[in-house]
């Protein structure tokens, strides 16, 4: 009897109206992405694009700059 009642909770959590709570905001996607405003693509989201993209930028140059400094250490003999 719960396996019954188990497998008809699943079935109505995966069923056809639950997924129409949901609203489908893919046009209004596609019209912010595709107008001309000369903007890149990976900035057309807002401010939040535009924090992550600088915070992705600068965990690049950090650990670049790091990379380098770790090479150049490990490239000199060091006293013992």
């Amino acid at each position: 009897m719960r396996a019954l009642r188990v497998s008809q909770a699943l079935v109505r959590s995966f069923s056809s109206t639950a997924r129409n709570r949901l609203e489908n905001r893919v046009a209004e996607k596609q019209k912010l992405f595709q107008e001309d405003n000369d903007l890149p693509v990976h900035l057309k989201g807002g401010g939040i694009d535009n924090v992550l993209y600088r915070l992705t930028m600068a965990l690049c140059v950090g650990g670049t700059v790091y990379s380098l400094y770790c090479l150049g250490w490990a490239s000199f003999p060091h006293k013992k």
